[in-house]
C-alpha cells in the first residue's frame, strides 16, 4: 500500500498515464530520436523519476545503484562498500564540503556523510525525490549536516571553487552532454581537489552496427531515462576536455567476483534481495496490476513496471555480452590554480 500511495511521484494521479505515454514517445522503441531526448532531457528525466522512484525504493532501498560483489556478500553490503570506496578514493574527511551530483533520494549521501563525518549537498532536479530525501534525512538525523538543492547539473547554482570533493553515482549518464556536465563540476570544485564517478557506459565491445546490441541499448535507455549511453572512451575524452587530470580509471565490472547484474538475472534467486529477482518482479507486477484495477494505484502504473522490466532484461543481456557497464569508475583532479 505504501508503494501504491507513492506511484507517480509529484504527477497528478489522473495524469500518470498521459505522462507515461509522453515519456515513452521520447524513446527508440516508440519512434523517438536521440536528439529530441537530449533537447528535452529535463522533461524526460523528471517524468522518468516521478514515475519510477517508488518502484526503485520498493526494490532497491534508498541507494539506486549497482556494485561489484564478493561471494557470500549480501547486495546491501556491496552497495555500502561501493559508496565507502568512492569516499575513500576522494579522501573525504570530517568538515569537508562535498557535492553529490544527481543524488536521487539521498541514500549514498547519507551513507557517505555518516562514514566520513562530512557535510554533503545533494543536487537533484526532481522535486519528488528531494522531498523524499529530506524526509529520510530527518529520520536518520543527518538533516543538520546534509541538504538538497533543486537544480540542473548542467547549470549549477553554486559559486566557483565551492566544494572540497564532488562525486556522481550512476547519475551523470542522464546529462545530454558529458563535457558540459563535467565542465560545470570542474567549475564548482576547488583547485587541487577531486571528482569521482561511476558512469553508465557502453564498452569497447559494443558494435553500433549490431542490431541486437542496439536493441539492448534502447531497452536500457527507455527503462532508465537516458538520452543516450556514451562509450567509456567518450567519458574519458570529455573529462580531459573539461580540464581534469585523470588519476585513474577502470571498468570495475571486469573484476567483480559476482556479476553486477546478478540481482536482476532470471536464473538467480535471493531472499535478501527478493524484490529484484524474477519471482519478486513478477509478484510486484501482479500487485501493481491489482492495485491499478481497484483504483488504488493510478492508471499507467503497470506501464511503468513494464518499461522497468524491459530495462532489467536489457541490463542483464548487456552485462552478459559485456557491451554495457554501470560502473565505469574514474578519479579526476582539478589542477591547482
Amino acid at each position: 500500500m505504501d508503494l501504491a500511495s507513492k506511484l507517480g511521484g509529484n504527477i497528478d494521479k489522473q495524469q500518470v498515464l498521459s505522462a507515461v505515454q509522453q515519456y515513452e514517445k521520447y524513446h527508440v522503441c516508440y519512434g523517438g530520436e536521440e536528439e529530441e531526448r537530449k533537447a528535452n532531457y529535463t522533461d524526460m528525466v523528471n517524468k522518468y523519476y516521478d514515475l519510477a522512484t517508488s518502484f526503485y525504493e520498493f526494490g532497491w532501498g534508498e541507494s539506486f545503484h549497482f556494485a561489484p560483489r564478493w561471494k557470500g556478500e549480501e547486495l546491501r553490503e556491496s552497495i555500502k562498500r561501493h559508496e565507502h570506496f568512492l569516499a575513500l578514493q576522494l579522501g573525504v574527511k570530517p568538515g569537508h564540503k562535498v557535492l553529490d551530483v544527481g543524488c536521487g533520494i539521498g541514500g549514498p549521501l547519507r551513507e557517505i556523510s555518516r562514514f566520513s563525518s562530512s557535510s554533503i549537498t545533494g543536487l537533484n532536479n526532481n522535486e519528488y525525490q528531494i522531498t523524499r530525501g529530506k524526509q529520510l534525512n530527518r529520520i536518520t538525523g543527518v538533516d543538520k549536516t546534509c541538504n538538497f538543492v533543486k537544480a540542473d547539473f548542467m547549470k549549477m547554482p553554486f559559486p566557483d571553487n565551492s566544494f572540497d570533493a564532488v562525486y556522481a553515482i550512476e547519475a551523470t549518464c542522464h546529462a545530454p552532454d558529458a563535457y558540459g556536465c563535467y565542465k560545470e563540476i570542474y567549475r564548482v570544485l576547488k583547485p587541487g581537489q577531486c571528482f569521482a564517478a561511476y558512469e553508465w557506459c557502453m564498452t569497447d565491445s559494443f558494435d553500433p552496427s549490431n542490431q541486437e546490441h542496439q536493441k539492448i541499448k534502447a531497452e536500457i535507455e527507455i527503462g532508465d531515462g537516458l538520452p543516450d549511453i556514451r562509450l567509456t572512451t567518450k567519458c574519458l575524452e570529455a573529462l580531459k576536455q573539461a580540464g581534469f587530470e585523470v588519476i585513474w580509471e577502470k571498468d570495475l565490472a571486469v573484476d567483480s567476483p559476482l556479476p553486477w547484474y546478478l540481482p536482476l538475472d532470471t536464473s538467480h534467486f535471493s531472499l535478501s534481495s527478493f524484490r529484484l529477482t524474477a519471482v519478486g518482479r513478477f509478484f510486484t507486477k501482479n500487485m501493481v496490476k491489482a492495485l491499478e484495477y481497484v483504483g488504488l494505484a493510478p492508471k499507467g502504473s503497470l506501464r511503468v513496471q513494464d518499461f522497468l522490466e524491459k530495462a532489467a532484461e536489457g541490463l542483464v543481456e548487456g552485462g552478459k555480452k559485456e557491451i554495457f557497464t554501470p560502473m565505469y569508475f574514474f578519479l579526476a583532479r582539478k589542477p591547482e590554480a
